[in-house]
């Protein structure tokens, strides 16, 4: 695209930042709206928009317009996933671990396999990529439409400021901050690692599938038994010690390519296991419903994180490739102050084992959230 359209980098990186600015200030209202017109109305719309998004890209003949069908797209993608998340949870009560785990499996395999796909198709033009998700959404919405069944909105619809209210919490807070701070690093690397390393589209496409067979293994299979034996807060501490190094590495070797897809595929273990403790920990420390919690720190997450991809090529532009890597290592690790910050609540979680159920977990319906778990621990991928 940067080839046939003529965009620098930044501009390039700006289809990055337009889908995840609105995404995340989207997120705020997808409670508001799931309570009033159910969650699978919800997630019907979201695919539907996203189907158009992704067509209306394939058409563009220029950056602009692109641009303005990926904000599009970050609406879409902000009513499914807040609302995806809270309904497989709820379709398994008592179970919510098996549920989030279930979760992380099926975004795991998407991830791994969905460059592969677009590098394959990209190969051919970047507009046969953007069919290819217009396809496989269209599909979705078949499947959800006939399997999930009609649910109702909440008895007590969720107040629009409820997610801003939740950010009160000093420890949903720092576990927003954390969750930032991180994306912040890995948006940067997605969005600029292609253009350092040069590779054609299938390459490019191999690599960062690579990075999602690591993403699915840690968070599947390592993060729960690290959660067990280490303890959730060390693990993610430690992950974001190792991520902030993986992007230093980086950033001092930029010009070897090896070095750079090397560290791109090792940094899935490490994003793996922060996406799956992160919110984890922010769901235990809550004292609000699940939907309402990740609403809160995904608005943080992906509306201060939009930054990340426009700063990265501006800053491999103005000064040299080696620049954006190392801000990226220095806001994932001021993520561990942030980590820091949230102590005292988090030094109340429980170290080991399972964590227990919260308070609004043992109500049905929880307050003020259009799905909720009824009953069973909380954990939910980040």
């Amino acid at each position: 695209m940067s080839s046939e359209l003529g965009g620098s980098p930044a501009q390039v990186s700006l289809l990055f930042t337009s889908y995840m600015a609105v995404m995340g200030l989207a997120m705020v209202v997808t409670g508001w709206i799931s309570s009033r017109i159910g969650a699978r109305t919800t997630l019907l719309i979201g695919l539907s928009l996203i189907a158009l998004a992704a067509v209306g890209s394939s058409a563009s003949w220029a950056l602009g317009q692109i641009i303005g069908f990926r904000a599009g797209w970050g609406l879409g993608n902000a009513l499914f996933v807040a609302t995806a998340l809270a309904a497989i949870v709820a379709t398994m009560p008592g179970h919510h671990s098996r549920a989030i785990t279930c979760y992380e499996a099926a975004v795991g395999a998407g991830i791994a396999t969905g460059p592969l796909l677009g590098g394959i198709l990209g190969q051919i033009s970047w507009r046969a990529a953007f069919l290819g998700s217009a396809s496989l959404v269209a599909l979705s919405f078949v499947v959800l439409a006939v399997v999930l069944p009609r649910t109702p909105g909440a008895s007590e619809p969720t107040a629009i400021t409820a997610p801003f209210r939740a950010l009160a919490h000093r420890g949903l807070f720092s576990v927003a901050a954390v969750s930032l701070l991180y994306h912040l690093g890995l948006f940067a690397l997605f969005s600029y690692g292609p253009f350092v390393l040069g590779f054609s589209p299938v390459r490019t496409g191999f690599i960062f599938s690579g990075w999602g067979v690591c993403l699915v293994f840690a968070s599947v299979v390592a993060a729960p038994r690290l959660r067990v034996s280490v303890g959730a807060v060390p693990t993610v501490a430690a992950a974001l010690v190792l991520f902030a190094t993986t992007l230093t590495i980086v950033a001092v070797f930029t010009d070897h390519r090896a070095v750079v897809t090397t560290c791109i595929v090792v940094s899935g273990l490490f994003v793996g296991l922060l996406n799956a403790l992160v919110t984890e920990i922010g769901m235990q420390v809550s004292t609000v419903d699940g939907a309402t919690a990740a609403a809160s720190y995904s608005f943080v997450r992906f509306g201060g994180g939009a930054c990340a991809p426009w700063l990265a090529g501006w800053l491999g532009e103005v000064t040299n490739p080696h620049v954006p890597f190392a801000a990226a290592a220095g806001a994932t690790a001021l993520g561990l102050g942030a980590l820091a910050f949230g102590r005292r609540s988090l030094s109340e979680l429980p170290r080991r084992g399972a964590p227990g159920p919260r308070p609004q977990d043992r109500q049905a319906p929880a307050e003020g959230g259009s799905i909720a778990p009824a009953a069973g621990p909380s954990t939910i991928r980040g």
